[in-house]
């Protein structure tokens, strides 16, 4: 028996995906590919997560990565991206080449690509209770009592979501995209199943502060939004009566934007909002700011004091994204380490969620290549969690420390034909489209 698309024969194996941001997402998808029966369950009652308030791709070394990502079959996500696109091919402070989609149309679009997969969606389900024997879970439980048996299971249940980190370790809860008040705190099946884990440090204690937040486009000057929707972006120099708070900076979970030009100009990029790209900005002093005199914040609400807490509880992983000790229990995004960022948690999710399909049938996982751009970095990635020193750093392909690496290794390139060439020569083309 053959699944309608991809032409590839079903398992008849059950997956179950804990958590539906894009690493969720991206492990349905590619779980159903493998021809598993796959159930998402999502502890809000929107789908992406962090996801709803991002809307930047394709950034610097996230085109060689998202290409790659497309060439391994794996593209299905980055095709919804690019529909909902609001501006392509731009230039902002440190970043080339990107794309910015809509955050107000993106995920209904990609929820309705997951039920037409035939993925089933439990939605407002947290997975609150796991079952588990010796090395492999049995099952997990929702909050609503419904129980679910599964042959393999992925946990890509995120780092953040908990008010208590927030107000320990933040500036409070600044009620945020993620919105734990409403659906309760983040619940992982890593933990529950006792895999070792460990918690990123920030310079004044553990953590990391989300990276941006988002303004009512109504509430700027007409000057600003005009700029904003011909371009993309505008960049406005902050007086240097009220210049200050560049520590936010270091607190940054996307480190790169911890830029000279994040810490003296507001840095706004479309995305259907007005995205700011600061942690948080005192309201008082942001209106002092020609231009943003009515600024009013979107999210998160409380965008003047702080944002959400992340990088609590990277789980122990192996290259594969398997759990250390566990056969059936594979992570990705956030969960398997400091990957920053939408394309690091598609490319993740990915490979997470093939693996969980591989399990469950008996096979052996897939470790991407070194020699390919996605390989490199998760391999990279999950050595760097094993030590305190090196787990306290950011990782993504769009700035920072790993895309200095990448550049060194040769593996940035913008060369579609290219990029395609280096994933068919390393075994890779169309791996995620098959099991």
């Amino acid at each position: 028996m053959f699944i309608p698309f991809g032409g590839i024969r079903m398992t008849n194996k059950k997956i179950v995906v804990i958590g539906g941001g894009w690493a969720g997402c991206a492990a349905a998808l590619t779980a159903k590919k493998a021809g598993a029966d796959v159930t998402l369950l999502e502890r809000t009652d929107m789908l992406l997560g962090t996801g709803l308030v991002g809307g930047i791709f394709r950034n610097n070394g996230r085109y060689t990565a998202a290409e790659e990502c497309i060439a391994m079959g794996a593209g299905d996500l980055f095709e919804v991206m690019e529909a909902t696109a609001t501006h392509k091919n731009m230039e902002f402070p440190g970043h080339k080449h990107a794309t910015l989609y809509n955050i107000y149309k993106i995920e209904p679009s990609v929820k309705q690509l997951l039920l037409d997969r035939g993925i089933k969606l439990l939605m407002a389900a947290p997975a609150v209770k796991t079952d588990f024997d010796g090395d492999r879970i049995i099952a997990v439980t929702t909050k609503s009592g419904l129980r679910l048996e599964a042959d393999a299971f992925v946990d890509v249940s995120g780092s953040s979501a908990m008010p208590l980190n927030c107000n320990k370790h933040g500036n409070g809860c600044a009620m945020c995209i993620l919105r734990c008040h409403s659906f309760g705190p983040r619940v992982s099946v890593t933990t529950q199943a006792g895999v070792e884990e460990w918690t990123a440090e920030k310079p004044t204690g553990l953590g990391a502060m989300s990276g941006s937040c988002k303004l009512f486009k109504e509430s700027l000057a007409p000057e600003i939004i005009s700029q904003l929707e011909a371009t993309g972006c505008c960049v406005v120099p902050i007086p240097e009566a009220i210049k200050k708070h560049k520590e936010k900076l270091a607190m940054k979970a996307c480190q790169q934007y911890a830029l000279d030009a994040y810490a003296d100009n507001i840095v706004l990029l479309d995305t259907g909002s007005a995205k700011l790209m600061t942690p948080y900005y005192p309201l008082e002093e942001l209106r002092m700011i020609p231009g943003f005199e009515r600024a009013r914040f979107e999210d998160p609400l409380s965008g003047g004091k702080g944002n959400s807490m992340r990088y609590f509880n990277f789980a122990h992983v192996d290259a594969a994204l398997k759990a250390d000790g566990k056969t059936n229990l594979f992570c990705g995004g956030e969960r398997a380490g400091a990957m920053v960022g939408h394309t690091e948690a598609i490319v993740s999710g990915s490979l997470a969620g093939h693996n969980a399909a591989r399990a469950a049938s008996g096979l052996e996982p897939v470790v991407l290549p070194d020699s390919t751009a996605l390989g490199e970095f998760i391999g990279y990635v999950v050595k760097q969690m094993l030590d305190a020193e090196t787990r306290n750093k950011k990782y993504t392909f769009s700035g920072s420390v790993y895309f200095e690496r990448m550049q060194e290794k040769g593996l940035y390139s913008t060369d579609n034909a290219a990029i395609k060439a280096r994933v068919a020569a390393a075994g890779c083309t169309g791996i995620f489209a098959k099991l």
